[in-house]
């Protein structure tokens, strides 16, 4: 017999105030076992199997710079400057678990990155030395939506910023600085997303997408699953900011390629300006450092190709051809847990695989990617985007999706990240489930279906997700 959702989430509240914290529903007695430390797992990053030698150069010139620490003026002369705002001081502090390419770590770098080269930076409430990684928006600024990023740090007092003096955002009242919930209600958070097999992603067609997205519509239906692109296909209304076509990138899927995805990320995470985001954050003359705008450019005092291209291309390059995360050998109760992922439902949004077109990386441009070409991505998502109701809501609106919208986050990795959901709220796989079930989300019934099997099932499941 089917509970009604206020049923369900009456179960779930009550329990939640049991467990003084974020909880699952009072019959579930399975455990997440926590992040798989298996001997594959340790890295470093692997680039996807079969690159040519040209790919491979690529590659391997986009991941040192992917974790090369940024300054705000570079002693070999550099014009990449660090801030005046920014997050971290490298891509790789954000991406880093289980290893360069992944999310947000366990053992967590801004602290140090705040008072880096004698910066007098406070460490927001909500960045701990055991939580995630944050990026902050402000849901609103002086009354009006707002949904962008205010960067948490700034370069005053740094040893390389001399002159500068401005000030962080303000993001009191503080609250519980793990969970990042109960504090001031206008500030959201968003955790890193991994990066591991953006490539095989940003090569999957549109009407692959759209297919999968029409695939077993009635079932979807009679379970609440409904999803749409952040995308508008038609008509005049191209609200994504891009060309139209399928956007698939980010918690809102909300940037087009892994090139936006980089060069967004270098000048709002780092305060970077680059050849897409030309201009800085933060025009404030005296912490300009006399860094010419845009500061990251594409450069011809290089010996080798890749050594051309801008950081920004040569972070696209790193991710484009990362290899996809590689999941744990299978056992009885992964496999069994596999069957139950599909008969609950999740696999109406986690999609177990897609397949990519023909797709060219850099390297050779007359013909594809062997690497990347019709490759069957085992990526766990649709890449569509879903309401997710006013239990995740953050109120922000991002191209086509909505304030309680989100991307379907790909789970290949799962089992080795520590921190869940858009920010970060839990590092349990079944309050991560939990969390998926609230007024208008469409995962009500698949929450509901979870919570209704065996302990023992709920398990086999839980394990099947953490040996992806």
């Amino acid at each position: 017999m089917r509970l009604h959702f206020s049923a369900i989430h009456a179960i779930f509240s009550a329990t939640l105030v049991a467990l003084g914290a974020a909880g699952t529903a009072a019959h579930a007695q399975a455990t997440d076992p926590g992040v798989r430390h298996a001997a594959a797992d340790n890295g470093p990053p692997l680039p996807l199997a079969g690159l040519t030698a040209d790919e491979l150069a690529f590659f391997q010139d986009g991941s040192a710079r992917f974790s090369s620490v940024k300054v705000v003026v570079s002693p070999t002369g550099d014009n990449s400057g660090l801030g005046p705002r920014f997050n971290s001081n490298q891509c790789s502090s954000c991406h880093l678990q289980p290893f360069v390419g992944g999310s947000s770590p366990a053992l967590n770098p801004l602290p140090a990155v705040a008072s880096a080269d004698g910066a007098t930076n406070s460490v927001p409430w909500f960045i701990t030395p055991n939580g995630p990684i944050r990026e902050a928006r402000f849901v609103a600024s002086n009354g009006v939506p707002d949904g962008g990023v205010h960067n948490l740090f700034v370069i005053t007092g740094r040893s390389d910023a001399a002159g500068c003096n401005i000030a962080q955002p303000d993001f009191e009242p503080s609250g519980n600085g793990l969970t990042g919930q109960g504090g001031n209600r206008n500030i959201v958070f968003r955790i890193p997303t991994p990066v591991l097999g953006a490539g095989l992603i940003e090569a999957i067609p549109d009407s692959a997408i759209l297919a999968n997205a029409r695939a077993n519509a009635a079932v979807k239906r009679r379970s609440g699953v409904w999803g749409h692109p952040n995308a508008h296909l038609g008509g005049n209304t191209n609200r994504s900011a891009n060309d139209g076509t399928i956007t698939r990138f980010g918690w809102k899927a909300q940037n087009k390629s892994l090139l936006l995805f980089s060069g967004e990320a270098y000048n709002v995470e780092m305060g970077i300006s680059n050849l897409l985001f030309p201009q800085e954050r933060d025009e404030t003359a005296a912490c300009q450092a006399g860094n010419l705008t845009p500061n990251d450019t594409s450069t011809f005092a290089s010996a080798t190709p890749a050594g051309v291209l801008s950081d920004m291309e040569a972070f696209a390059d790193f991710m484009r051809m990362l290899a996809p995360p590689m999941p744990a050998p299978p056992s009885d109760s992964s496999q069994h847990g596999s069957d139950l992922f599909t008969s609950v439902g999740c696999a109406l949004c986690h999609t177990p695989a897609l397949q990519t077109g023909a797709a060219v990386a850099d390297g050779d441009e007359g013909a594809p990617s062997a690497a990347l070409s019709n490759q069957q991505a085992r990526l766990f998502s649709d890449l569509l985007v879903h309401h997710m109701g006013t239990g995740l809501a953050d109120g922000i609106t991002q191209g086509a999706a909505g304030p309680d919208e989100f991307r379907t986050a790909p789970l290949w990795g799962v089992g080795q990240r520590t921190f869940f959901l858009h920010d970060g709220r839990t590092s349990n796989l079944i309050h991560a489930i939990r969390f998926h079930g609230s007024e208008g989300s469409e995962a009500n019934h698949v929450v509901q279906n979870f919570f209704e099997l065996s302990t023992h099932e709920q398990q086999d499941l839980i394990n099947f997700l953490r040996s992806l």
